[in-house]
Parts: structure tokens; sequence; C-alpha cells
């Protein structure tokens, strides 16, 4: 079975490994090196120098094996002349000993070696007896226990940096899920909008331009043409007023307002005038609702009456408002069968739309008929007034 190959060095880690054996081998040439008298003199010190500059090569890949076998590198350089490159490299193998090893071989190394660090000092000092043996120390420390602790330091600080962008990443994310949540959410209202404000209006075109075409009498004619046009004319100013909210008109322009439930009584003139028997009553004070509440309210009025244009039989349709302390109440009742004259097509767009309106107040809305095998079909909501803002 063959071996797994080393893992290529990193080009830094080359640059590295190539700086400090040319480095070393500048010293050995000028004759500069840190001991004299040394068992092993002369070229010796080439030997300890080659193999640490070769260790570099493994600082970021094997940084465990690079920093023990360096250890006994070092402690061989001391027979020798001494290179202050094989130093130098050694002190930058605990260096990426603690930058890139495992995290709780980071956590070690400063310990242990701040450890070897004070046991030398003590050493030393009694087998000398001078202060001068100190001086060992503090090169045992610089050489050691200063590159673990700042390869440690560094490593904080970029496991830090990585925290925060990786913070960062999820706030973008979260930042682009909510974005994305509120389009969604502007184009359901948008649509609930669009459908209530046009549907009433195009359903009484398409049943009076399906009477005028289905009978050949002048007069009807005449009427369904009258009231087509009316309802064309409203449609169109409804539109235009949705399209002048989404193009976001200059601040000179105010934007017309919109439906309240002060125009309850339009609202169903108009349903009359549709062909509809309509007949309101309303309870309790209806000025001075949340604008919300308000708009959701008179939708649900306008949506269930395009409903009974569209579909309930013949018979009076009763509109009921009812305003609390707590809630407002309402209640559309339309005759249940055939009426036997034309329609419009139906999406079941409209009962949706009235429930979300509902529930995006935390209300609820309940459509159906009154009673198993009941005569009328009941359309019943209540919008909350605690907790909705304007």
């Amino acid at each position: 079975m063959q071996a797994p190959a080393l893992p290529r060095p990193h080009r830094d880690d080359v640059r590295i490994a190539v700086g400090g054996l040319l480095g070393g081998l500048a010293l050995w040439g000028f004759g500069l090196g840190m001991n004299s008298g040394r068992l092993l003199d002369g070229s010796w010190l080439l030997v300890p120098l080659v193999a640490m500059a070769a260790l570099e090569l493994l600082r970021r890949t094997r940084p465990r094996f690079a920093v023990v076998t360096g250890t006994l590198v070092l402690v061989a350089d001391q027979f020798t002349q001494g290179s202050l490159a094989t130093v130098l490299m050694y002190t930058d193998l605990m260096y990426a000993a603690a930058l890139y090893g495992t995290p709780a071989a980071a956590r070690r190394l400063p310990v242990s070696t701040g450890l070897v660090t004070v046991a030398v000092t003590l050493g030393f000092v009694a087998w000398l007896r001078q202060p001068e043996a100190i001086l060992i120390g503090v090169a045992t420390g610089l050489v050691s226990f200063g590159p673990a602790a700042t390869g440690l330091l560094v490593r904080g600080h970029r496991e830090a940096a990585q925290a925060e962008r990786l913070r960062a990443e999820q706030t973008a994310l979260l930042a682009e899920m909510d974005r994305a949540q509120a389009v969604t959410a502007e184009r359901a209202r948008m649509a609930r909008e669009l459908h209530d404000m046009v549907a009433n209006h195009l359903s009484a075109i398409a049943i009076h331009s399906t009477a005028a075409l289905s009978l050949d009498d002048q007069d009807t004619t005449r009427t369904a043409l009258k009231t087509i046009r009316e309802n064309s004319v409203e449609g169109l100013a409804e539109m235009r007023r949705l399209i002048g909210i989404l193009r976001d008109a200059g601040e000179d322009q105010e934007p017309a307002a919109a439906p309240t439930l002060a125009g309850l009584g339009d609202l169903v003139e108009q349903s009359r005038t549709n062909g509809l028997d309509v007949g309101l009553t309303t309870s309790g004070d209806l000025a001075g609702l949340p604008a919300p509440v308000e708009l959701a309210a008179y939708r649900i009025v306008q949506e269930s009456l395009t409903n009974a244009l569209k579909h309930a039989g013949p018979g009076r349709v009763t509109v009921a408002v009812d305003r609390t302390d707590a809630c407002v109440g309402i209640r559309v009742d339309s005759p249940y069968g055939d009426r036997g004259g034309p329609r419009a097509p139906g999406s079941g767009a409209g009962l949706v739309g009235m429930r979300e309106r509902a529930a995006l107040l935390g209300g609820t809305f309940e459509a159906g008929p009154d009673a198993p095998g009941g005569e009328f079909w009941r359309v019943c909501a209540r919008l909350p007034l605690e907790g909705v803002t304007e």
C-alpha cells in the first residue's frame, strides 16, 4: 500500500525556507557564528541550518511535527558554532505551530513554553549561581514562549475576524430574506387592492354587457350601456389611483385618499345601480377608526357585494357594520340560489383576499351558508381595533 503523499508546501513557506537558508549561508560565509569552542566546529552548523530550512516547508501543513523536530534540531545546533538564521527559523516554527495547529495545541503551547522558560531560568541560576544566568532564561523565553504567545494572539484575532465576517454574512442573508418576504407581502397586498377595486366594476360590466347582447330591446340595451359606462369610468378612476400610488408621484401631488367607511353609502348606491337590491345598517361610531381597519372593512363589504352581484339569487342583500370598543363586525347576507340571469365568471380570489385582510389584522373571517340547507350565503368578519397602528 502506497503511503499518502505529503501536502504541497505553501509558496510563502517556500520563500521563508529559501530566505532563511540563504541568510544562514551568508552569515556562515562571513564567519559569523553564535558560539565558539563548541564540540562541532566549522561547517557543522550547516547541518542544523539546512534541516531547519527544510522544516519551514512544513510550518503550515504539518506544524506540530515541524516544531517538535525543530526543537531537536535547535538542541543539536547548540553543539555547533550555531547560526542566528537557525534560531530565527525555529521561532517562526513555534509561531506557526500556535497559529496553524489545532486549537487545543495552540492553547497548550504558550503554557508549556512558559513553564520551560521558568524551569530553564531557575535551573541555570541554581547551577551557575550568577545573575547572568537569568539572561539564558530570557533568551529561552524569546525563542519559545514569545513566538507561541504571539501566534496564539494572532490566531485569536483571526478567529474573531472570521466570526465577524460570518455574522455579517448571516445578517446580510437575513436582510435579503426579509426583503424578499417584504416584496412578496407587498405583491400580495397590491393583488388584493387591484382585485377589490376592479372586480366590482368589471363584474357589473360583464353582467350588463351579457344582458345587452342577449336581449333584443333598445331600452334595455341603452340602460345596460349607461351602467357599463359608469362602471368603466369609476374602474378607471380606481385604477389611476392605484397606479399613482405605485409611481410615487412628486411631493407637490397628494395621493388620492383611500376609501373609508363613510363611503359605504355610495358603494351601496352603486350596487343598486348595477341591479342589486341592497340594504345597509350601521351601528356605533364608524369615524376615527385606524386606517388599516377602515380600509379592510370597506374592501370586505365591496368584495361581498361583488360576489353577490355575480352569484346571489334573486332577493335582498343586507349589509350590517357594527363598531364596538374592541372590534368592527361585518355581516353580509345574500340570497342563496339560482338568479336565472347572466353571470360573471369567478376565480375564488375574492374570498382568499377577504380572509387575508382579516388575518393580517389578527381578525376572523367566515363565509358560507347561514345554516345547513339555509337560504342565505353569509360573510362574517371581525376586525380587532387593539394593537393596530396607523
